[in-house]
């Protein structure tokens, strides 16, 4: 016999202040609020990114929600380069932050999951 996947639900409560990872990695910001649109259905995440400019992300651009909120990864589009000019590596890659201790988490792909090298633990 197979099991089927448990529906999993998330509150209101857990989830304002958890950090929102995009699809690559990246932390887009820090979830403030849900909101809803007056006239369409579903809801939104209502998000602070680093620089406290606030954007809405559609429910439906969500992974996954555990220890941070994980977005659904953007289809990626063959981009074609003609350029001579050597490409200068990207600024700082902006990682979450364990809430524990405020220091950076990595990547742990076995697991998927992020890990806190000081606290020794997953957040």
């Amino acid at each position: 016999m197979s099991q089927q996947p448990r529906e999993k639900s998330v509150t209101r409560e857990r989830l304002i202040g958890m950090q929102v990872v995009d699809g690559d990695g990246y932390l887009v910001g820090t979830v403030r609020d849900i909101s809803f649109t007056i006239g369409k259905m579903g809801i939104s995440l209502y998000v602070e990114g680093k620089e406290g400019v606030a954007k809405e992300i559609a429910w439906e651009d969500v992974q996954a929600v555990g220890d941070f909120v994980l977005l659904k990864p953007r289809p990626t589009q063959a981009v074609e380069v003609q350029s001579t000019q050597p490409v200068q590596p990207e600024a700082q890659v902006q990682t979450p932050v364990c809430p524990v201790c405020k220091g950076r988490l990595t990547w742990i792909p076995q697991y998927q999951r992020w890990y806190c090298y000081k606290c020794k633990k997953y957040p």
